[in-house]
Order: structure tokens, then sequence, then C-alpha cells
């Protein structure tokens, strides 16, 4: 940030930091959404299979459709938003979140059937598609409108919104439950419990959209567009008139060696691709395949797997949510103080140790008909390695890679590498999800192994690769 420190500039900037808070809030409503939409869908596991009557296989599918959507929504998302605008987009995100809590909620087609499994898989996808979008728009236009000695903080504010999204949607899934009976009752208007689950995502959803058309536009956008003058009042507003200025002289210098961003901007020698393209592939694939959305997406699955009732299950998971809740508010506070990368290899530490002893716990475990059941000490240590596996995700690669992938890549490439960088994370999402379930059917050790592995891997991965970006202004970002 500008070092201007005129009394007049230093008066605003104490109450523009809090306008920058208030939009980077609405900005991660879309993080909120992403972390319900996606969660939501672990409370209604067992109703959906005994409803429409399928497999795990099938039942894998219907919980990573969304992610598919998100991926094509993350691909197009970036390229989308320096055509129309980041809060344009936004917006078309919201309606797509509404739409989609709607038809999953009520199915005035096909029922049952399963004509009706593949309408909820197809909504599930159209939500997911929201999802991506949101999931890149977020750290691009956060990191577009913060200050950089406060970017990290601020970036983090996506992850928070995530993980109160999960949260949250624990806690709706465990009071609809508890008002129903049970997941599969039939409750309200005469839909299914589980449906409910679904239908309350349009409540975030309708705020987002309305809150999407209370904040401005990126200034960085806006200068590119030859819409000057708005975006300094945008940054005026933000900033205060000295370091506005100061701001988007070197936003039209950097602009000025600027072309178009086109994917073909990403290609270099290293593969094929620029090194720092590789640096967020790895960062975004990584923070997936270390299996932390099996937690999230399955947790009441597992836990009911290893014989826990479902009322216990719901309670285990609800939490596991409040720990995630607790640690990202513990890592915004830090990322800005100790840096990404030294969070990065503390959670890579943490997780490949508390991943470890997941797997070895579940090798004790007595196999029956039903499935794996844990000792009464397996149990409990289960239980602790899976939360302190949260504890150490929440701190470091659930809320630094959205800010890394924010912030690391040049002007010049930045929607082009987050569109490819987003696909990825939510192909590896996808990946994890859909094969957890048939994975897990033949060893739960094998499935924690293999998170462990990658775990493991991560922490090799940031020493070598990842570059600390704490402080540094997004023009000065180069490959």
């Amino acid at each position: 940030m500008s070092t201007y420190t005129s009394p007049t500039s230093v008066a605003a900037h104490t109450a523009n930091t809090a306008a920058v808070l208030r939009i980077t809030i609405v900005a991660a409503i879309g993080g909120f959404l992403f972390g319900y939409d996606s969660a939501v869908i672990n409370g209604a596991t067992s109703a959906m299979r005994e409803y429409f009557g399928v497999g795990a296989t099938a039942l894998g599918s219907a919980v990573a459709s969304a992610l598919l959507g998100a991926a094509a929504g993350a691909a197009l998302g970036g390229r989308l938003a320096d055509k129309i605008g980041r809060v344009r987009v936004m917006r078309i995100a919201a309606i797509l979140f509404l739409f989609s809590a709607i038809f999953c909620g009520i199915d005035p087609f096909f029922g049952a059937d399963q004509g009706g499994f593949y309408w909820l898989v197809f909504w599930r996808v159209v939500g997911g598609v929201g999802v991506g979008v949101a999931s890149i728009i977020a750290p691009a236009y956060i990191a577009e409108i913060a200050p950089a000695d406060i970017r990290g903080r601020l970036g983090s504010l996506q992850q928070l919104g995530i993980v109160l999204g999960i949260f949250a949607s624990q806690i709706a899934n465990r009071i609809i439950v508890a008002l129903a009976g049970s997941s599969d009752a039939t409750w309200l208007a005469g839909l299914p419990a589980w449906r409910w689950m679904f239908l309350l995502c349009a409540v975030p959803a309708l705020v987002y959209l309305v809150g999407a058309f209370l904040i401005p536009e990126s200034p960085r956008w806006l200068v590119q567009q030859g819409r000057r003058d708005e975006a300094m009042a945008v940054m005026t507003h933000l900033q205060g008139e000295g370091p506005a200025q100061h701001r988007l002289s070197i936003i039209d210098r950097t602009l000025d060696t600027e072309h178009k961003p086109k994917l073909s901007d990403l290609a270099g020698k290293a593969l094929g691709l620029k090194p720092i393209m590789w640096i967020g592939i790895g960062l975004a694939a990584l923070q997936q395949l270390v299996g932390i959305n099996v937690i999230f997406y399955y947790s009441n699955q597992l836990w009911e797997s290893v014989g826990f009732q479902e009322s216990d299950a719901f309670t285990i998971s609800t939490i596991t949510s409040v720990t995630n809740v607790v640690v990202t508010l513990v890592a915004i506070l830090l990322v800005d103080k100790i840096g990404r990368k030294r969070l990065l290899l503390i959670g890579s530490v943490g997780m490949a140790l508390t991943l470890g002893t997941m797997a070895g716990v579940f090798a004790t475990a007595t196999v029956t008909d039903a499935g794996p059941v844990l000792g009464d000490v397996a149990g409990p240590i289960a239980l602790v390695a899976a939360n302190l596996y949260v504890i150490f995700f929440g701190i470091s690669w659930g809320p630094v890679m959205w800010v890394l992938l924010g912030e690391m890549f040049p002007n010049r490439i930045r929607g082009a590498a987050l569109a490819v960088a987003g696909f990825i994370q939510w192909i590896a999402n996808w990946l994890v999800t859909v094969t957890f379930p048939a994975i897990s059917e033949i060893s739960l050790v094998l499935a924690y192994g293999l998170y462990a592995f990658f775990a493991f891997a991560s922490i090799f991965f940031v020493i070598k690769a990842v570059r600390e970006t704490k402080g540094v202004e997004l023009e000065d970002m180069h490959d």
C-alpha cells in the first residue's frame, strides 16, 4: 500500500478500511454459498440413496455432480469476468445458486424414479457452475480492491465464508432432522426432510444477489475498460485520494504493457506452461487431494459406518465444522503476520501426521457385514485425529490457497491463470469426492493412506516451489 500519510488521507484510510471490509464480506458471501451448497448434501446422502434406490457409485456421482459444474464455472468465470466485469458475474452466480436450491428442493416432474435422480443431478450441476464462478471471482475481486498490507486477511474471508457455509449447512441439517424425525421423513408441504436441506440454500442466494447490486466494480477492471474516472471514484472512496492516485498510476503503467488476456499467455517452456502456472496448479490440486472434503461431504455416513447413531454423526460433523470456523479465524489473524509459505508448511506437516494416524486407526477396525467398527479406544482416537486434521487444514491450506491464487499471478495473466487453477481445483475435488465411496468400500485404510501421501508430498512442494507474497503489490507480481 502507498506510504501517503497526510492527516486527511490517514483519517480517510481508517474509515475506508471499514468500507473495504463491507465490500469484501459481500464478495465472500459467494464463499458462504460455496460451502453451504457443497456440504449440504452431507446430511442428505443416506436418505437420497434410499429414496432413489441407487448404489454407491451413483451416490458418489450425485454428490460430485456439483463439482463438475464448479469446474466448468471456474474455467469460464475468469474470462467472463474480464469481459463483463467482476460484479455482474457475481450476480449471475447468485441466480444460478437460487435456481439450483429451488429445483433440488422441489421436483415437479419425476419424483422418486430414475428421472427424478437425474433431475436432481442436473440442478446440482447448475448450482455447481455458480459455485465455480464465485470461487474464482471472489479472490480476484478482493485482491483487486484490498490494500497490500491487509490483502491476506481480506482474502482469507473467502475461506471463512466457505467454512461458515459448511457450518450453517450442518446446523440447518441438524435442526431439520430434529424437527422431522429423520432425514428421510416426510415433513413440511409433504416434502422429504432432505429436500428442505437444499431449499434453505435459497435464502443466502437471495442475500448474495441483493448484495451484488450494492458493491462497486473492480477499479482495475474499470481502468481496463477505459472508465478511469469511475475507477478513481471507487479507489478514492476506499483508500483516500492520495493512495488512489498512486495505485491507479501503477495500474495504468501495467495495463500499457498488457493485452487482452488469453489462455495462450500461460504457455512456457516448463512442460508447455509458465512455471508460475505449475505452482498454481499444484496448490489447487493438493488442497483437494489431501481429502478434506471427504470429511465434509461424507462425515455423517463415515461415522455411522463405524458404529455411531445418525444423531451422534450429526453432532460430530457439527463439532468438526465449528472447529473449522475457529481455526480459519486464527488463520486470518496470522496470514499477514507470519506469511503464506510458513502457514502452508505447518499445515502440510500436521495433515500428514493426522491422516497417517487415521489410516492406522482404521487398520485396527473390526470389519463386519455392516462395515468397519472401531473399538472403545480407536473410536476416540479417530475423532481426535479427524478434528486435528481439520485444524491443520483450516489454519493453512484452506484459506492460504485462495489467498495465493488471488494474488500470485502477474496482472497480465491473472484472469486466465485463475480459470485454469480453479478448474484443476474443482476437478481434483470431484475426483476425491466421486472415488471415496468406492475406495472406502474396499478399505478406509487405503483411502486415508492416499490422502496422507498427498499431504506428505505437499511438504516438499511448498519448500521447493511456493514463493512468499506477503506485502507485495499485485502490480509487482512476476513470472
